[in-house]
């Protein structure tokens, strides 16, 4: 078991570094002077350069790169000074007078425009973003399982005609398109009826009710995301009903007596589950990093949006602590698809 997670975590810290160069490479060479970016265009030149100085701007690339590096990893160098002022960390060694070796959280820098730590910035985002993946999961893999038992179990009626239809148009249809199509029909066209909007966010600010949560807002955007994987999970959960339905055991079971529910659910299902939770796991952490244009069309208060208003502000730091803390998400969930899959499937051993 430990060699296994030793294993796991190295390819996933080995995938997270190359995450880290191509994100630092790409954006190092966009256009955009960081430093006009943070003091506005009426800067002075002195300042300019205190800014490219703290920033790291006025050395080489490749030494800039090893000192976002140091910026991100758990265990650091840094000046006291350095430490006291954007880090929360512990101190685990004093290295001279001045350089300390410290226990931190991964440093993801500040916004340009808003000159708040960008981890704080996600990590607000975050909420909303969790939200709106889980529940855009939890109703594409409850409805998708249904439908491809169903279509399985009944192969070749006018139920599984319906079904592979309806996944094959979720899977053809982009997220974007349906964003827009559900937006103005449910959230403005019928909205009387519905009582939903074409935006909203999970919590509202009123000036006399103050923060509240609004869990109808969560139903449109939450569809929309789901409709896709929804798709997948159908068409994954009917190929693998019907190869796990003509096995001998399920013969056995029901020559034994069981009932066809039984045999369905407790022995069947179970079986075919394997590429489902691969999908299922798949598709969680991509809701969660490919949530940007639904979260804009809803304007949904989540990563999605702050990433992509980072974008057009130009904010890279922002924009590069978006896409690592997506990947960070990516080889957790991984992980623990792998874990899952010993539990469900009782044929499968560490």
């Amino acid at each position: 078991m430990f060699r296994f997670l030793l294993r796991k975590l190295s390819y996933g810290l080995l995938v997270l570094l190359g995450v880290v160069m191509l994100v630092f490479f790409l954006f190092n060479v966009l256009p955009g002077d960081p430093a006009r970016l943070t003091l506005g265009q009426r800067a002075d030149v002195t300042s300019l350069e205190n800014v490219r100085r703290e920033l790291h701007l006025d050395k080489p690339v490749p030494l800039q790169f090893l000192l976002y590096l140091n910026d991100l990893s758990p265990v650091s160098v840094h000046t006291k000074q350095e430490a006291e002022g954007t880090l929360h960390y512990f101190t685990l060694l004093h290295v001279g007078t001045d350089k300390i070796i410290v226990l931190k959280t991964p440093y993801l820098r500040r916004s340009y425009q808003g000159k708040k730590d960008v981890w704080e910035i996600l990590t607000e985002a975050l909420p909303g973003t969790l939200a709106l993946a889980i529940a855009a999961m939890l109703f594409a893999t409850v409805a998708g399982i249904a439908l491809g038992v169903l279509s399985a179990v009944k192969q070749n009626t006018w139920m599984d005609t319906g079904a592979v239809f309806a996944s094959v148009v979720g899977i053809s249809a982009p997220s974007f398109f349906m964003g827009i199509v559900l937006a103005y029909l449910f959230g403005f066209v019928l909205s009387d009826y519905t009582g939903l909007h074409m935006t909203g966010s999970l919590f509202e600010t009123d000036a006399f009710a103050g923060r509240t949560l609004n869990l109808s807002n969560l139903i449109l955007p939450a569809i929309t995301l789901g409709i896709r994987p929804l798709a997948i999970i159908v068409q994954l959960t009917r190929s693998a009903m019907l190869d796990v339905l003509h096995q001998d055991y399920i013969r056995t079971a029901y020559a034994k007596g069981l009932p066809r529910g039984a045999v369905i659910f407790r022995h069947a299902l179970r079986n075919a589950l394997n590429p489902v939770i691969t999908a299922i796991t798949g598709w969680f952490a991509e809701l969660l990093a490919g949530a940007f244009f639904v979260e804009y069309i809803f304007g949904w208060k989540g990563i999605g949006k702050v990433t992509v208003d980072a974008l057009e502000k130009f904010d890279f730091p922002v924009l590069m602590g978006s896409v690592l803390f997506t990947a960070g998400i990516f080889v957790i969930i991984n992980l623990l698809a792998d874990l899952l899959y010993t539990i469900v499937d009782p044929r499968i051993r560490l």
